[in-house]
């Protein structure tokens, strides 16, 4: 699989590289016993971050706006029907994935159609699998309508650790199933709200990829 950095990473890249080489120099300047081991620390450092950042080229396997795709990599953490407030103010399938700092962070368009809401909302950081988080955290909403006029809510959260949710899409852009819609940044959780009659295609705790699996079959 292609191994590629996410836009979104570059800045900090640098930024982690210039902060590890000055580190290196300053410890091994006064004490040049630790060059070695300094410089394996400092690697290992530096690949974690490098690790956060990639963004694995992901082709999904059969586009079709009857399956709702993984929009991240991560584990399943709920699966309910739920009252949801925001937009559709009724009742929707929820599924939500969690994703660990280890996990590929770049989220992407589970359907193709056009975006029909986007919203920010600043909020909390509770860790990211707590019940209220998906309200009142820092989160990103952005609903898809499809050819058919099926409507998929989609909602970014950020977790204890992360701080900064990125989307790249707004209110009446059209967009194609797998392509990059957004990033959270390190450790972070996202919701699907589907129609009551989608065919739930995901088990609690099961291991997602995003763009590979499917998460529900949808009219």
């Amino acid at each position: 699989m292609p191994f590629r950095i996410h836009k979104e990473g570059y800045l900090i890249l640098l930024i982690a590289a210039l902060l590890l080489i000055g580190l290196y120099w300053l410890i091994t300047h006064y004490w040049p016993i630790l060059k070695w081991p300094l410089a394996v620390v400092c690697l290992v450092m530096y690949g974690l971050v490098v690790q956060f950042f990639r963004n694995p080229v992901r082709t999904i396997p059969f586009l079709d706006n009857h399956l709702v795709y993984a929009p991240c990599d991560g584990v399943v953490c709920v699966i309910e029907e739920v009252f949801e407030p925001e937009y559709f103010k009724d009742k929707r399938l929820q599924i939500s994935i969690f994703m660990s700092p280890l996990n590929v962070h770049v989220n992407r368009n589970p359907v193709s159609g056009t975006v029909a809401y986007a919203q920010y909302h600043p909020g909390k950081y509770l860790v990211a699998w707590h019940p209220k988080s998906s309200t009142e955290n820092e989160r990103t909403t952005i609903v898809y309508k499809t050819e058919s006029g099926t409507e998929i809510l989609m909602r970014q959260i950020a977790g204890a650790v992360a701080r900064r949710i990125v989307h790249y899409v707004k209110a009446g852009d059209a967009v194609q199933q797998g392509e990059d819609m957004g990033f959270i940044k390190f450790g972070s959780r996202v919701d699907l709200f589907l129609p009551l009659d989608a065919e739930i295609n995901v088990v609690m705790d099961q291991v997602m990829k995003g763009n590979l699996d499917v998460v529900a079959h949808i009219k």
